[in-house]
């Protein structure tokens, strides 16, 4: 019995040593990271009594800081992604919204201009690529601040019938980044 399996043994040990590889340590050189980040942006509400009460017509006008993208390793590694955006109109009253993206020196680096119809309206959905396919990374990489402004374009003293009329801005995004090519 302890002869078949010094023999099994040695037949075992001589086929793996036969099928073994050489082994390359230098895979990690080859090794590609590159993970898809997402997350909320912009999430904006605006009930349509207060949209009523905003004098000259714009009821938001508002600078949000974001510097996430300039950072030095996410501005240098940054491949491309999208921006997705959502708006909700429910209120008696079409509105106009822009989207600006500002860089450091509050200087407009692109625009994105949305028109809502007065309720009842489906809720309006666009997604925005940036890099490969779409418009220049470079937006991305040197935006720091987006600008808001929301604009009634009806009268100030109709009410909608809907439930809670409001106006909803929602944002997301979702960028590639390389974090070791």
């Amino acid at each position: 019995m302890k002869k078949n399996f010094r023999i099994l043994t040695a037949l075992v040990l001589l086929v793996s040593l036969g099928c073994a590889e050489q082994q390359n340590f230098d895979q990690y050189d080859d090794i590609s990271v590159t993970p898809t980040l997402e997350g909320s942006l912009l999430y904006v509400e605006t009930p349509e009594s207060e949209i009523n009460q905003a004098s000259g017509g714009n009821f938001i006008v508002e600078t949000f800081n974001f510097d996430a993208f300039t950072e030095g390793f996410v501005s240098d590694n940054l491949l491309d992604g999208s921006i997705t955006y959502q708006l909700e109109n429910t209120t008696s009253k079409p509105l106009e919204l822009q989207v600006e993206f500002l860089d450091e020196g509050g200087n407009v680096l692109d625009t994105e201009l949305f028109s809502l119809d007065p309720a009842p309206t489906a809720i309006l959905n666009r997604e925005v690529a940036y890099g490969m396919g779409g418009r220049s990374i470079d937006i991305i990489r040197n935006t720091s601040a987006f600008r808001l402004t929301a604009t009634n374009l009806g009268d100030s003293s109709s009410t909608s019938s809907e439930p809670q009329p409001r106006f909803i801005f929602r944002s997301s995004a979702q960028f590639r980044i390389e974090l070791k090519g």
